[in-house]
């Protein structure tokens, strides 16, 4: 009697996990789909997420780029003015100058000097001022240019994983539809 029951549990132990193995491939098959198709969707957000950060970095340049021409044009506006103001206030500081009274003419020299020495320092901060238009503008056109490679390459990748995302839906739906279609069918027989 041991000795029967020694060749029958083997098989009723065994019995369960053949009938799970047959089964587990099947879920193990949807399950890395599933994995896929997760993995798919998830680099399709993040090529869109790219997407959207090149389109800023081209609002942005472009932005910078419009803001720095403003900026040169009051600046080139500013400089021609200073011009003027300093070329009318010369003249007649210079007649002055060399005028016989001396008294005159030294504090003539005294307000050229004042005059000559104030043009300097706004010429400096204007020198400045085009500088940061400069940097602005270099920094606009960094971005844009940046931007639109980041944007050509990550419209290629969004374009190659969306693809890549129909392939495996597709897949999934074959292979979840078939798993179902064969349910039905074996819940029908029983």
């Amino acid at each position: 009697m041991n000795f029967r029951i020694l060749l029958v549990l083997p098989l009723l132990l065994l019995t369960p996990a053949l009938v799970q193995a047959q089964t587990d491939p099947k879920a193990t098959a949807l399950q890395n789909l599933e994995t896929a198709l997760t993995n798919a969707k998830a680099k399709v957000a993040l090529n869109e997420h790219k997407l959207v950060v090149a389109d800023s970095l081209i609002t942005a340049g472009t932005k910078l780029i419009a803001e720095s021409k403003t900026e040169t044009k009051t600046i080139d506006a500013d400089s021609k003015k200073l011009e003027k103001q300093y070329a009318a206030s010369q003249k007649p500081l210079t007649k002055l100058s060399t005028s016989k009274d001396k008294a005159e003419a030294t504090k003539a020299k005294a307000d050229l000097k004042a005059l000559t020495l104030q043009y300097k320092t706004d010429s400096k901060a204007i020198e400045a001022r085009i500088k940061d238009a400069t940097k602005m503008s270099t920094t606009g056109n960094a971005a844009l240019t940046k931007g639109k490679a980041a944007k050509q390459s990550v419209q290629d990748a969004l374009k190659t994983s969306q693809a890549s995302l129909k392939t495996v839906q597709a897949k999934y739906d074959a292979a979840s539809g078939a798993g179902e279609n064969t349910n039905t069918k074996g819940k029908a027989k029983k």
